[in-house]
């Protein structure tokens, strides 16, 4: 499908208005069966049925390792949520399967996405909050909140948010693609990088294309943002203009960085569930201006 706003972009929490009610941690669980959002790696565990992908519900499944404590974190329409990691040696039958959250096909319904990135989100920080990085001491949790304290300096702790800054650069009625070594044969997709210190989200912007591509941009225009908990960034998207320079890559960082157009794309392009592949609808094939 295709989402006329990127509020409602998967891994958004507005895409689960009306059906999500957050629990503070903390909280003791009753124990009602609920949805598992069970990870493995950057997968969610599912069930296969009729060929289709579910999210396990009911009581703890019994493949659950009996050492993994599940972080329940809020109700889907009155049903219980809890979030579990799982290491990579443990084994899953059938039906049990594993969905990539950046597979190349979109077979997760947007909800089980943002239910699952929510998840892996709320793991990742509980995994690296345990201990305090002003003194090294062991954290406690703040009642009511995802915040932790230190007792011995006091310090409190928040989750971390990482911002970037991703980025279409316009020519015309050409656009710029850029191609990381890791990704999947022949995909390319949009320049984009953490924001630095000092610096503005259109800074980095900026910045990135140019340290990336060797390409300086102009007109620098914020066209939305996505949440995307891998582990846990946040994607502030911009359109801006060509404004001069040779493209020369930077090797470390792309593997290749080219001018395409609607008439001669890549043989593949980020999956629907970014903002990037958003911005590239929109703002490329579109043709709409922000």
């Amino acid at each position: 499908m295709r989402y006329p706003e990127t509020v409602n972009l998967p891994f958004n929490a507005t895409l689960l208005a009306g059906g999500f009610v957050p629990a503070a941690p903390g909280i003791p669980d009753d124990g009602a069966p609920g949805i598992w959002l069970v990870i493995r790696g950057n997968a969610l565990v599912v069930e296969e049925r009729g060929g289709q992908p579910f999210l396990p519900q009911g009581g703890p499944p019994d493949w659950l390792p009996a050492d993994r404590e599940p972080i329940r974190f809020g109700t889907w329409q009155g049903i219980p949520l809890r979030a579990v990691r799982i290491s990579a040696k443990e084994a899953l039958a059938a039906p049990l399967a594993l969905e990539p959250f950046n597979a190349n096909s979109d077979r997760l319904d947007d909800v089980s996405l943002t239910l699952g990135g929510m998840a892996n989100q709320i793991l990742h920080w509980s995994g690296s909050s345990r201990c305090c990085s002003r003194c090294g001491g062991h954290l406690e949790p703040l009642p009511g909140t995802w915040g932790r304290r230190c007792p011995s300096c006091r310090t409190e702790h928040y989750p971390h948010i990482h911002p970037c800054a991703i980025v279409l650069v316009r020519r015309g009625d050409e656009f710029l693609l850029a191609r990381k070594p890791e990704w999947p044969a022949g995909r390319y997709g949009l320049v984009a990088g953490f924001l630095d210190f000092g610096e503005s989200l259109e800074e980095c912007a900026r910045r990135e294309v140019r340290e990336e591509t060797g390409v300086e941009v102009a007109n620098i225009r914020y066209v939305g943002s996505q949440c995307w908990p891998f582990p846990s960034q946040l994607m502030a998207g911009f359109v801006a203009d060509y404004a001069g320079g040779e493209l020369c890559c930077d090797q470390n960082e792309i593997e290749d960085a080219r001018w395409f157009c609607a008439g001669d794309m890549p043989a593949s392009l980020p999956g629907r569930r970014s903002i990037a592949r958003w911005i590239i609808d929109r703002f490329a094939l579109g043709e709409e201006a922000p």
